[in-house]
């Protein structure tokens, strides 16, 4: 049985260029702080419909609020 160097070879030059692949992450800190404006402006509308008997005794009985 003779064993060739060519197919060895080849493993060995494919595995020693696969292993420079490595990808590198790198997590860094940043040197200025995080700066966050935030321009909110809320607006809010309240509508209350009520029946007229209710409305009339509102305005009869304003004490009760």
């Amino acid at each position: 049985m003779k064993i060739t160097s060519r197919p060895l070879l080849a493993a060995i030059l494919g595995t020693s260029l696969l292993s420079g692949c490595v990808p590198r992450i790198e997590v860094a800190a940043p040197k200025d702080p995080i700066t966050i404006n935030m321009n909110v402006k809320i607006e809010h509308e309240i509508r209350i419909k009520v029946d007229k008997d209710v409305e009339n005794l509102l305005k009869n009985r304003s004490d009760l609020f």
